[in-house]
């Protein structure tokens, strides 16, 4: 750039030397151009370095731009799963034997509660404190009217399991419950239904019999206890455990059986339900739930002698010989999708027929079935 600035004032110079001795205008013209053309290349070379400190400076920008916008890579390290905690309430009786195995994992996934009366199971639910109930299967469909579709069966946990004890062999059918004193733990509830039902199909009522409701299984045990000529119904394991403490008392009439005799259904005893909202929002965690119920119930049934001592361990028995004794009576399951609905529904569909106000007034519509 330096020797064109000195050619450029070589050239003025000489211009003016020209002018000075007179020369012509077409020479003055000549150098004019000329002198107009070397300004013209020093321009161009001067603007030329800025030219490119402008590019530099737009990819230096550039670089840094996406250097700030590089995004982390995906990677099981920077991927958080939430940790959801079910929680479970059952009952202290047979439906809660076959949740037993999963007690004793000691998960992170679960919190278990224990109550005796279904009452306070409800209260749970309504609250948003538990998430998941095993209730009988007459109070899930009242819940579900209560709460307005606020609960939705998942599986049937539990057969049946009433039975009739007596210290009178000779009683070998229902109509030979005829003129009977019967105690049984709670009216309204599923022992009090299913008696109806089977005097129903026999063409009995009430009236031919003289039932005494007791509040639970231990005052029932208390009364046959001072009456031993009167006749007892009530549930596995409490019927082991009444037939300990009752001399000459044996079990007379197998109620799943006399229910069989008279139904194309099932007699249930117990279903889980889930809070629907719960369903909703944590599809999975009921999922879970499910093929670990299938796994603790199988458990559950194959391995008697630590299930009964879990019981024990449970407060859900006294004796762990008592409950060894028990167990296979219980009828313990996990029954889910179709099969559950077709169970449940007609089920619900007898109790219905004998009294509509033991299902809630109203069958559940098959929004209430969860089919997975």
């Amino acid at each position: 750039m330096k020797k064109k600035l000195l050619a450029l004032l070589m050239a003025l110079a000489m211009m003016l030397a020209l002018a000075a001795c007179g020369g012509t205008e077409a020479e003055t013209a000549t150098e004019a151009d000329t002198a107009d053309a070397a300004t013209e290349d020093v321009a161009e070379e001067e603007a030329e370095p800025e030219a490119e400190t402008e590019n530099e400076a737009d990819a230096d920008a550039e670089a840094e731009a996406e250097a700030e916008t590089v995004e982390p890579e995906d990677t099981e390290e920077n991927t958080v799963t939430e940790t959801v905690v079910t929680r479970i309430g059952s009952l202290k009786g047979p439906t809660s034997i076959g949740l037993t195995e999963m007690m004793s994992w000691d998960s992170a996934d679960y919190s278990f509660t224990m109550e005796t009366d279904a009452s306070a199971l409800l209260t749970g639910m309504v609250s948003g404190e538990l998430d998941i109930a095993l209730i009988p299967a007459n109070a899930a469909a009242i819940w579900n009217t209560k709460i307005e579709g606020g609960v939705t069966c998942i599986d049937v946990n539990t057969l049946g399991v009433l039975y009739v004890i007596s210290a009178d062999d000779s009683i070998a059918s229902i109509e030979d419950l005829a003129g009977r004193t019967i105690y049984l733990p709670g009216q309204g509830t599923s022992p009090d239904y299913v008696l109806q039902y089977l005097l129903a199909q026999h063409d009995m009522s009430l009236d031919d019999v003289n039932v005494e409701y007791q509040s639970e299984a231990t005052e029932v045990i208390a009364a046959l206890t001072a009456d031993p000529e009167g006749v007892g119904l009530l549930p596995q394991p409490s019927v082991t455990a009444a037939l300990n403490k009752l001399e000459d008392f044996s079990i007379v009439l197998d109620l799943t059986e006399e229910w069989g005799a008279v139904s194309d259904t099932d007699l249930i005893t117990g279903v889980t339900v889930v809070r629907t909202a719960f369903l909703e929002e944590h599809p999975d965690a009921v999922a879970r739930f499910l093929t670990d119920h299938l796994t603790s119930t199988a458990a559950a049934n194959e391995d008697v002698v630590t299930t009964a001592q879990r019981m024990v361990d449970l407060g859900i028995m006294d004796s762990a010989a008592v409950a060894e004794t028990a167990i296979p009576y219980c009828n313990v399951t996990c029954v889910t999708g179709q099969d559950m609905k077709d169970m449940v529904s007609a089920y619900l569909q007898v109790l219905y027929d004998l009294e509509p106000s033991s299902v809630g007034g109203t069958l559940p519509g098959d929004a209430f079935y969860y089919l997975g």
